[in-house]
């Protein structure tokens, strides 16, 4: 007898009972876990959802329409590249046609009535209209202004004369012809403008 009870004096305290509160430092529900506060209402989850999916729209429709617009750069680059890609080699032919103008202004009436002469001067003009018929087919137009208003735009003005009859700013003279590849000026047209006289009185 006394054996056990020196057993029961040497084991200590037995286990502390489940729903024992301890000294305050054990693991109790609501020490260690405080409220975090209440979760967000449906109403506030809506309307996040609805802020981001907005937001997302919003960068959709902007990323759309900065696609859009480099298309239409590109489109308007190749459109152009297209258009335009012979001018180097037009311009570099405005020379000969020239040179084939001043041929045919260069012979005298007089000579015109030979036969050889005639059928040169055939051949030559009939050159002339087929190489401005293929310049018309790629866009390319011959500007002959006279008796037009003088556009600074189109024409070069070399020198200014008085010209009876002739609105001030009328071309009297061409020079040289311009021309024109679609919208865009290949060369100007040289020309003589009319610096005042009986029209332009009318006129003002």
């Amino acid at each position: 007898m006394i054996d056990e009870k020196d057993e029961a004096a040497t084991a200590g305290p037995g286990p502390t009972p489940a729903n024992d509160a301890g000294d305050g430092t054990g693991n109790g529900d609501g020490a260690e876990f405080p409220d975090e506060g209440a979760a967000a209402s449906p109403e506030e989850r809506l309307a996040t959802v609805e802020a981001e999916l907005a937001d997302t729209k919003d960068r959709l429709l902007r990323a759309l329409a900065e696609t859009e617009n480099v298309r239409r750069r590109f489109q308007r680059e190749r459109d152009d590249a297209q258009k335009y890609a012979i001018a180097g080699f037009a311009k570099d032919l405005l020379s000969a046609v020239d040179n084939l103008r001043r041929a045919l202004d260069a012979v005298p009436e007089t000579e015109i009535g030979d036969p050889r002469s005639k059928s040169l001067l055939d051949g030559v003009a009939a050159t002339e209209r087929e190489l401005l018929a293929a310049f018309e087919r790629h866009g390319l137009r011959r500007v002959d202004p006279k008796g037009e208003r003088f556009d600074h735009n189109l024409h070069q003005a070399i020198f200014e004369a008085e010209r009876p009859g002739a609105p001030a700013g009328t071309v009297i003279e061409v020079l040289q012809p311009g021309y024109v590849l679609h919208d865009r000026l290949l060369r100007p047209a040289m020309v003589g403008v009319a610096k005042g006289g009986e029209g332009s009185k009318s006129e003002a």
